[in-house]
């Protein structure tokens, strides 16, 4: 016996780690040093701070794996796997510097997982971060074939005078929604019920999708908010905090940027919920609650900012074409969401 009879190529794996040497070395920062394939990535810190923090942040794409394994389609999951990482760092403050991957599948196809690397490349140029490195695990037996699954590991850097912890966010701020470009990676464990259950089919193209597909509506990568973010701090927008709206939606993730005594009391009026989220509420029956309990309702991030700065932070992300809206206000409390409809 070898190591190929019993599920495991190693000359596949070194003819894929080859194969993706140029996708890695594209999203290189001139803080990398040396090249892939060593035992550990090399990254010198960027000259300019006088006390650095560095930020880390890990994540995964979840059972939306699960679409692009049927589908087979398998471009856009690793901008996903950055999205849930870099999006997480930045509510510090933090730039996002580099970007470790691992990836584990049953049975090595360079093909698809190139494709998956390409997506990671595309998400790390979008964060403007480096792809360090990564780890590629093939275990036979462990995954079903054609399946393989993602987890992502990403470090950033602020001065520590620019870092946010909510100590910043006053009362009398105002939150503004900026929007997300679909489900991003969270709920997926719901859609995939509702499409099964309910006796859709990933092609299907429902009246409320504006002709798209289920397949690719529910594909669409999450939105990475790093450059656009880290551009209106560096233009003199003051903001005091921010949340990333992932796993528990708004109720989840809004008070994880209040301070001591606060609470947030909402006006989701100004929000309009997109037609994916209606469509997911009529076809699978869910409640108003689960619903946000659940999914972003289309607010992807959300950034805390004193009331005079918010005509000029609006106007500053709609020129990036991102829509942004006040959605509520900071207020004396205990950690709660004041108005929310749930």
């Amino acid at each position: 016996m070898d190591y190929r009879e019993a599920g495991v190529d190693v000359e596949e794996g070194r003819a894929f780690v080859n194969q993706i040497k140029s996708l890695v070395h594209s999203t290189f920062r001139p803080e990398v040093i040396g090249g892939l394939g060593g035992f550990g990535g090399c990254f010198q810190l960027p000259s300019g701070y006088k006390e650095p923090v560095l930020v880390s942040g890990t994540d995964g794409v979840g059972t939306k794996l699960k679409i692009a394994h049927i589908l087979n389609r398998h471009d856009s999951v690793g901008i996903d796997l950055v999205a849930m990482c870099v999006n997480d760092v930045l509510t510090s403050g933090a730039e996002p510097l580099f970007f470790l991957d691992y990836v584990a599948t049953g049975k090595l196809d360079k093909t698809q997982l190139t494709e998956v690397v390409a997506g990671i490349a595309s998400g790390c140029k979008l964060a403007g971060c480096a792809l360090l490195g990564g780890e590629t695990a093939e275990m036979p037996g462990f995954y079903q074939s054609g399946e393989y699954d993602l987890a992502g590991f990403c470090v950033g850097i602020v001065e520590k005078s620019q870092m946010l912890d909510t100590s910043q966010v006053q009362c009398g701020d105002i939150a503004i929604a900026l929007s997300s470009s679909g489900v991003h990676s969270n709920g997926y464990s719901l859609v995939r019920k509702i499409i099964n259950d309910k006796g859709f089919d990933w092609h299907d193209t429902p009246e409320l999708l504006a002709g798209k597909t289920l397949g690719e509506t529910f594909l669409t990568p999450t939105e990475i908010y790093v450059k656009p973010v880290l551009a209106a701090r560096q233009a003199g927008l003051e903001i005091h905090g921010m949340a990333h709206i992932t796993g528990g939606g708004l109720p989840e993730n809004l008070p994880r940027c209040l301070g001591a005594n606060q609470a947030l009391e909402l006006n989701l009026q100004n929000w309009d919920t997109p037609p994916l989220f209606t469509w997911l509420a009529q076809a699978g029956e869910v409640n108003h609650t689960a619903m946000y309990n659940t999914f972003n309702m289309g607010i992807g991030f959300v950034l805390i900012v004193p009331l005079s700065h918010v005509q000029q932070t609006t106007a500053y992300f709609q020129s990036q074409n991102i829509k942004a809206d006040v959605i509520g206000e900071i207020i004396p409390g205990n950690g709660e969401l004041v108005g929310l409809p749930i």
